[in-house]
Order: C-alpha cells, then structure tokens, then sequence
C-alpha cells in the first residue's frame, strides 16, 4: 500500500474503532472525509471490513461457562490492578 501521512497513520491507527462505530462523531467524520479522499486507506477498510465479517460469520461457538468465568475474572482482576496502580 502507497498510503503515508499524517492524515492516512490517523485514519489507520482508528480505522477498527471507526468500523466498531466507536468513535465519536467528530472523529467518525474526520475519517470518512479521509477515505472518501484515499482510495489507499479505502481498500484498507474494505479489507478490514471483509476481515471481520468473515471472522464474524466463522465464529459461532461460544465458551464454556467456566472458561467465561475464568476470563472475566481475570479481566476484572487487571483492571484492579490498573486503577491500584494509577491511584495515587
């Protein structure tokens, strides 16, 4: 991919949480507005977009519950750590 710049690294390095719809408005239009720009960062989202439908549609299975439990509390444990850690 020829793609470079300041706008097209922003585009990029947002472009999962701009397809997840989870930026906001501002930021959403910002890069739309880019890859409405850049066919180089346009195929790159297409690509993605195809990406995560296929991984969407591939996986169907779900965890155990055990295996949920040990995640979660696993992820809230981190997360303890975290704010211990940036509390001062």
């Amino acid at each position: 991919m020829s793609c470079d710049g300041p706008d097209c690294d922003k585009a990029l390095r947002n472009l999962y949480n701009f397809i997840d719809h989870e930026l906001d408005g501002a930021s959403c239009h910002e890069i739309q507005s880019h890859l409405d720009d850049c066919s180089d960062c346009l195929t790159e989202y297409h690509l993605e977009e195809i990406v995560k439908s296929l991984v969407g549609r591939s996986c169907t299975e779900t965890a155990p519950p055990p295996l949920r439990d040990k995640v979660l509390y696993r992820i809230r444990s981190v997360q303890v750590e975290i704010r211990t850690e940036t509390t001062p």
